[in-house]
């Protein structure tokens, strides 16, 4: 038995939400579907929306590779480590797309949930794959943490593009509308 046994049931509960979450993003975007979309939606959706659901996506797999019966702790931390090096590159291409894309202008809160902390958690995620080799149980605490950070990071980038549609863009198509 390996050191991840006794984080299971840590990664069933974070799976399962980031599951979850990522069927509610689905049924959220189809109730904005009677919404006029604009020119720059795509652009919007690309550097806002969609790095979301890959967020969760992330902690998805994270969860299912980490509840995986492993021999050892070096081979798990393989693949989280990719996760880590590939979610870095693609935060790099999440702050190219929000610079150039023009729906909407970001504000220091957006680059800090958009950008800065989920690359926090990838980064935290490629370099406890390598702490591993010294200090495995903190390297298993910063994966969780990752994790975690990449989870609720979701949650707030879901919960702020909702209200956002909700109170500002329902309310300009509203008043296009004349009502």
């Amino acid at each position: 038995m390996t050191e991840l046994a006794a984080w299971v049931n840590f990664y069933v509960i974070v799976g399962s939400s980031a599951g979850a979450l990522i069927g509610l993003q689905f049924v959220v975007i189809t109730l904005f579907t009677n919404m006029p979309i604009g020119e720059n939606t795509a652009e919007g959706s690309s550097a806002y929306a969609t790095p979301t659901v890959i967020h969760f996506g992330a902690v998805l797999l994270l969860s299912a590779v980490l509840c995986a019966p492993w021999r050892g702790i070096g081979a798990a931390a393989i693949p989280w480590g990719l996760v880590g090096a590939a979610g870095i590159f693609y935060e790099i291409i999440v702050a190219r797309r929000m610079r150039r894309q023009n729906a909407y202008r970001p504000e220091f809160e957006d680059w800090l949930f958009h950008v800065l902390l989920p690359f926090a958690a990838y980064a935290m995620l490629a370099g406890s794959a390598y702490a591993t080799r010294s200090n495995v149980g903190g390297a298993l605490f910063a994966v969780g943490a990752a994790a975690l950070m990449l989870l609720f990071t979701g949650i707030h980038n879901a919960w702020d593009a909702v209200t956002y549609h909700v109170f500002v863009k329902k309310r300009e198509h509203s008043i296009g509308k004349g009502k």
